[in-house]
């Protein structure tokens, strides 16, 4: 188990994200002192002397996008907040990784008028309860005070998890046509949110899909990025 609650039954850190919603943080925060998902720290969710420790992630030119922003690689304590969020049903760790996402789009002076989230397919969303880029999503507009559109994209095919597709071409292959906007975006400039990129080939589709709905400009942006 990650170190997001140490000492607490699976059961009980699954049902965590339901809890905050209902209670709020603080009242969560009396009940179950948040603790570092890196070092185990208490205070914080993610603390400020593992994000300094973490190891930064290069920015990637992709086809169809700007770049793919991401602060950080996919080891140590950002992996452990990236599982906490997506596979043990924490939400409430999207707060610190969001406002961590923007920060660093800030930095690269990059400023979208819209952000969209990858979409779950509906089936996948129904099995997870929520969808993480979403949240993400939603803290990272929130900082930049920037419009997001939770339904800019649907997904169409549903498909086993990424991660369990070992080569790019395999993986360009599982999401092409995946994606269609639900909307226009003409003339505007969109970051794309995920928790996590490997190759790029989701958001390159996502990116796709958006700019056949007429947006100007699509970066994408990560928590984290496998390198």
């Amino acid at each position: 188990m990650s170190r997001c609650y140490d000492g607490l039954a699976m059961n009980s850190v699954m049902g965590l994200g339901r809890l905050a919603s209902r209670m709020g943080h603080s009242a969560l925060d009396m009940l179950f002192p948040p603790k570092c998902a890196g070092c185990g720290k208490e205070g914080s969710y993610l603390c400020d002397v593992c994000i300094a420790e973490s190891p930064k992630a290069p920015d990637t030119a992709a086809e169809g996008l700007k770049s793919i922003i991401a602060p950080f690689q996919m080891v140590g304590a950002a992996r452990e907040v990236v599982h906490c969020l997506k596979y043990n049903g924490l939400r409430v760790m999207a707060e610190p990784m969001g406002v961590a996402m923007a920060q660093h789009l800030k930095r690269h002076q990059v400023s979208p008028d819209i952000i969209v989230p990858v979409p779950l397919h509906r089936k996948r969303l129904r099995e997870r309860g929520y969808n993480q880029a979403g949240l993400l999503a939603r803290e990272v507009g929130k900082w930049l005070e920037v419009p997001v559109y939770h339904k800019g994209l649907v997904r169409t095919d549903y498909l086993g998890p990424q991660a369990r597709t070992a080569t790019r071409e395999e993986r360009q292959a599982n999401v092409e046509g995946a994606f269609v906007a639900a909307r226009d975006f003409s003339d505007l400039s969109v970051v794309v949110v995920d928790d996590v990129t490997t190759t790029g080939s989701t958001l390159e589709a996502c990116a796709t899909a958006l700019r056949d709905a007429g947006a100007s400009s699509v970066w994408g942006l990560t928590f984290a990025r496998d390198v």
